[in-house]
């Protein structure tokens, strides 16, 4: 059976506080990035992941190594010392985002591309059209 893990990061960069969400799923991580403006309580992050989460867009899955946790609680605990001072996000999660936000421009290249064939499609049908009445009214 495959393990599925979350983690919710949320840090401040000027001027928002931002939540960045990484899922990792059978060796492969996707990230989704969140702004969430005014700094968050923890009810409502908590809320925000009850009524949010499945409507995220996560990035394409990036291959990623998972390690296995022990669960020595001392341990547990300097690692959750250590990520609160580190403060950011891991690199993995970086790519991922990047990887998301290259696709996204993709996406708008293509549609504003065909936006723009359409127009100019409109434009010689429009200029067809007034040669034709031209050629008429002779």
């Amino acid at each position: 059976m495959d393990k599925v893990s979350g983690k919710l990061t949320v840090f401040f960069e000027e001027p928002f506080w931002v939540g960045v969400f990484e899922c990792v799923s059978d060796g492969k991580l996707s990230v989704s990035k969140v702004t969430f403006g005014a700094e968050p309580k923890d009810y409502e992050i908590y809320d925000f992941i009850l009524k949010n989460y499945y409507h995220l867009r996560f990035s394409p899955a990036v291959a990623t190594d998972v390690k296995e946790v022990g669960h020595n609680p001392k341990r547990m605990q300097r690692e959750v010392r250590k990520q609160i001072q580190n403060a950011g996000i891991g690199t993995k999660s970086q790519q991922a985002l990047k990887l998301q936000q290259e696709q996204l421009k993709m996406e708008r290249k293509t549609v504003s591309r065909e936006q723009r064939e359409a127009e100019k499609l409109r434009q010689f049908e429009l200029k067809q059209q007034k040669k034709k009445e031209k050629h008429r009214g002779r």
